[in-house]
């Protein structure tokens, strides 16, 4: 498996993995009412993302195929964690989440890591440690849950 930092070349790549999920957080079906949600998540708002210091992209590729990858927002907001169906349950999400946080934490102090989860990936989260802080969410036509990791109860 080979980690690194996204390129812009990655841009679809990345895009056809978020898009290869959606079905599992749509507040429909049809995905009506999603239309902002997938223009944030398209080829090109992911292309203005990745040269954008405000966001960190991780990814995992295993022979060039992208395996996975994370993405934080101003080094505390979990933004994506997606690991393509043929690499679940290796660990790759965790390795991911482990390298994102560590990549945050090490460019200052983090007082909390923050995400809005779909509500399948939430027990994922729940492992890394992250607390569920409201009832399940839908806007723009997807469904979420807001979590939070607190970094000052870990010393």
């Amino acid at each position: 498996m080979e980690f690194r930092a996204a390129r812009i070349e990655d841009a679809d790549a990345i895009a056809a993995l978020i898009h290869g999920f959606t079905h599992e957080f749509l507040a429909t079906p049809d995905g009506k009412g999603a239309e902002r949600f997938f223009e944030s998540v398209s080829v090109t708002a992911v292309r203005g993302y990745i040269p954008d210091p405000r966001y960190q992209y991780h990814l995992a590729f295993e022979n060039g195929l992208l395996a996975g990858f994370i993405t934080l927002r101003d080094r505390s907001h979990l933004c994506h964690l997606f690991v393509a169906r043929d690499f679940q349950r290796r660990g790759l999400a965790t390795q991911l989440w482990q390298t994102a946080k560590m990549a945050a934490t090490g460019l200052g102090a983090i007082e909390a890591f923050t995400v809005n989860s779909s509500p399948l990936a939430q027990p994922v989260y729940e492992r890394f440690g992250f607390i569920k802080t409201g009832p399940q969410v839908e806007m723009h036509g997807i469904c979420f849950v807001p979590m939070r990791l607190s970094l000052t109860s870990e010393k």
